[in-house]
């Protein structure tokens, strides 16, 4: 047992209240569903990517992936880097479908584009995923929480799971982007401090390199073996079975990119994110395990040290006190601003899909209260799963298994709606419940995963699941779809990628196709006014190369702000003012929170 010092204890504390105190502070701007769920979609692409990078290292990924860096060395890195490959669909089909359809949730999208029946079997399972992957969130805090303070584990997934509900039910999403920046930082910061604290105990890079074996160092493993961590387990299981449920039915990361001020910086985003902070991201949560091999090579460690303590146990032995609370802190920023997305997730599923087909057509702030109330359920019942993911052998087996018994179904129904017209609504629901049910039978019946298990050993079909599952329910699909009739083409305009341009075209009112001419941005002194929309002088309107009509953001000029305080507005014909004014309606400026007499950056929306 790990205990740590009074003064980690303290900076522990610390961290909790300056969270908690970050995230309310950001409550003022959540004053409908829309800021609750999108955060007014106002934000700049770094923020939304650093604040993905906070919720995509969950507290499971420093324990996870340093007890795999332990195990099998450098090739941890594979889960992570798989993201690679999925990055067109997302960013060329599914993201623009998404942002420019204007769904709120993802179930809402099922039944734009098929029908209610398959809206409500999206939106069980969907529940079921979002829920479950709060309960193995805190399950792996309180085995941490355990090592380092001795904490009793239900006690820890009560303590953090309450502060990230309080701060929750304040703001939504944007307490969510805000706390997720400030998370991310300190989450990437102690994961490169882990490293080289421990490249200074090893002695420097080549002894710490010489120390490994040769297939440690190795940046895939071999394709069958071992059987615990193939590479062709880890493809489907990892890339498959988590990246794409990740990016495509998690509705906390969907609503993330919802939340950027345009489609450009929402693909700004996702590329900073997969290209840059997700190598990051690997090397962060891994490394630990890396080290701690190393250690034991040269006999600074046990032999026996267990591979699911060995982040604790190396940032323990490397950290003087108040670092080791630090290192522990950014563990828990980790689980935080990862908890946090998925109950905003849920709350906004919810209340779209639940609480407003019970009690319809009710003013937005009844629907707000809803969702605030719901966040603090969602918390609970995160808390009440922690015992079921207690019961795995560890805690990458319950991560693994859970998200490849849970997410092929959803996949599935998901890249056929997105690129396949042909795909029918009968096919959906049955991908739905007839691939839960043949994936629950092979949890039930592993036998049934032989086929598709490349004859890798039994003990490691449960990464193979994925692939089972994918290929089941892609086969109900493509079964049911030649048998049953689909929509008619016009009736799928926007919810399919051949059909994206009409999807901008009715997001932004109909516009022309002027509207892909881009146009400088603007600076001016911000004037409130009775108008519709914003007001501009003719020569401003010439060089944003804008016309009547078009969507303009204007957001405070001091860009540090990242769009917190920001608005979308309709541009109205030109004024005869100043070119150094800007005239926004009194409604826009309160919505965006935007100060008169303030200098404002305006540019128009491709």
């Amino acid at each position: 047992m790990i205990r740590g010092t009074s003064l980690d204890i303290v900076v522990i504390i610390a961290y909790f209240i300056v969270i908690l105190g970050f995230g309310v502070l950001f409550g003022k701007y959540a004053r409908t569903t829309r800021d609750f769920f999108f955060g007014g979609q106002r934000f700049s692409w770094w923020i939304i990517a650093a604040s993905c990078i906070a919720t995509t290292v969950g507290s499971y990924s420093f324990i996870k992936y340093s007890a795999v860096g332990f195990s099998y060395g450098i090739s941890s890195t594979m889960a992570y880097l798989n993201d690679w490959f999925l990055m067109p669909l997302f960013v060329l089909g599914w993201m623009p479908i998404i942002y420019f359809s204007r769904v709120g949730s993802i179930p809402e999208y099922f039944e734009r584009r098929f029908d209610k029946k398959t809206r409500i079997a999206g939106t069980i399972v969907l529940l079921i995923y979002l829920i479950g992957y709060i309960g193995i969130n805190l399950y792996t805090i309180g085995v941490a929480f355990h090592s380092m303070l001795g904490w009793d584990v239900m006690t820890t997934a009560i303590l953090v799971s309450a502060v990230c509900a309080i701060y929750m039910h304040a703001g939504g999403q944007t307490s969510v982007i805000m706390t997720d920046l400030a998370q991310s930082i300190i989450l990437i910061a102690a994961g490169i401090l882990v490293f080289a604290l421990g490249i200074s105990e090893i002695g420097g890079v080549s002894r710490f390199w010489d120390s490994l074996a040769p297939s440690f160092r190795a940046p895939f493993t071999g394709l069958l073996e071992p059987s615990r961590f193939s590479s062709a387990g880890i493809f489907w299981q990892d890339a498959f079975g988590s990246s794409i449920a990740f990016y495509f039915i998690n509705q906390g990361v969907i609503m993330r990119f919802m939340s950027v001020r345009s489609m450009a910086d929402g693909k700004r985003a996702i590329f900073f994110v997969a290209l840059f902070l997700m190598p990051l991201a690997a090397f962060a949560v891994a490394n630990a395990g890396w080290i701690g091999r190393s250690m034991v090579n040269l006999g600074m460690l046990p032999e026996n040290s267990d591979p699911n303590q060995i982040f604790v146990i190396v940032a323990s032995k490397l950290s003087s006190p108040g670092v080791f609370g630090f290192i522990m802190a950014a563990l828990t920023a980790a689980l935080m601003s990862t908890v946090d997305t998925l109950v905003n997730a849920v709350s906004a599923i919810s209340v779209n899909d639940i609480v407003k087909h019970i009690t319809p057509n009710r003013d937005d702030s009844y629907y707000l209260k809803w969702a605030r109330i719901i966040s603090l359920l969602v918390a609970f019942v995160g808390i009440l799963l922690v015992p079921l993911f207690m019961q795995f052998e560890s805690i990458y087996v319950a991560h693994g298994a859970f998200t490849a018994a849970v997410t092929p179904p959803m996949i599935v129904v998901i890249i056929f709606a997105a690129f396949w017209k042909r795909y029918t609504s009968a096919a959906a629901f049955w991908t739905i419940v007839g691939g839960a049910i043949l994936v629950a039978l092979s949890i039930k019946f592993p036998l049934l995963i032989k086929p598709f298990a490349h004859g890798i050993a039994p003990e490691g079909y449960e990464f193979m699941r994925a692939l089972y599952g994918i290929a089941v329910c892609a086969t109900i699909g493509v079964a049911v779809s030649l048998f049953t009739k689909s929509k008619k083409e016009e009736e799928l305009i926007g919810l399919i990628v051949d059909s994206i341009e009409e999807a901008k075209r009715l997001f932004k009112g109909g516009k022309p196709a002027h509207d892909h001419v881009p146009g400088k941005p603007i600076r001016g002194i911000l004037h409130v006014d009775t108008i519709e929309g914003i007001r501009v002088s003719k020569k401003a309107m010439e060089q944003l190369m804008a016309e009547e009509g078009d969507l303009l953001y204007v957001s405070d000029a001091r860009w540090w702000l990242g769009g917190l305080r920001s608005v979308h507005a309709i541009a109205a014909f030109p004024h005869d003012l100043s070119d150094e004014i800007v005239i926004l309606s009194k409604k826009n400026a309160q919505e965006g929170n935007l100060d008169p007499q303030r200098p404002v950056r305006v540019v128009k929306v491709l």
